[in-house]
């Protein structure tokens, strides 16, 4: 059974932002079961994803995103690419048909839920400063602790 398309719930102009707006555009990438690459760029098109990604992904890895355009140029720049329809109400698929869903990007739709419940405490972070939220909770995921666990790692970075 398909789930009916999501509402849009949010208050303002729908569309990507950019830095002039005051909505500076955010990149991520995770890899399922590791580490997160998080990134504030200064506008969402190919010419700048494209040094970020190639920067960040080893050349034929298997790329999953959503179906925004400027994803439509990964396999022309080297990457095996497959796509969920969140429009057309798709956030999984199981392409092989072995029962695994494996087509889908909710490990990183998870991660921004986590980060904007993190950052909503801090309301009116300006662009200066968002790089530096941005980092630290990458640090945090990807170093996987919390409180006094994350200590020692701090540490280590800061003398490094």
């Amino acid at each position: 059974m398909e789930r009916p398309p999501r509402k849009r719930r949010l208050k303002g102009a729908p569309g990507r932002g950019t830095l002039e707006k005051d909505k500076p555009p955010v990149l991520g990438m995770i890899q399922r079961g590791g580490q997160v690459i998080i990134n504030m760029l200064s506008n969402v098109k190919k010419a700048t994803i494209e040094p970020f990604i190639k920067k960040h992904v080893v050349l034929e890895s298997q790329v999953y995103t959503d179906e925004y355009n400027i994803y439509n140029d990964l396999e022309t720049w080297g990457y095996k690419h497959k796509t969920v329809c969140h429009g057309k109400g798709e956030y999984a698929r199981d392409d092989d048909k072995d029962g695994i869903y494996e087509v889908h990007v909710n490990t990183m739709e998870g991660f921004w839920s986590l980060l904007r419940s993190w950052l909503r405490p801090h309301r009116g972070i300006s662009q200066e400063a968002l790089p530096i939220y941005l980092g630290f909770f990458e640090f945090l995921h990807n170093i996987g602790g919390r409180g006094k666990s994350i200590l020692q790692p701090l540490v280590n970075l800061l003398v490094t």
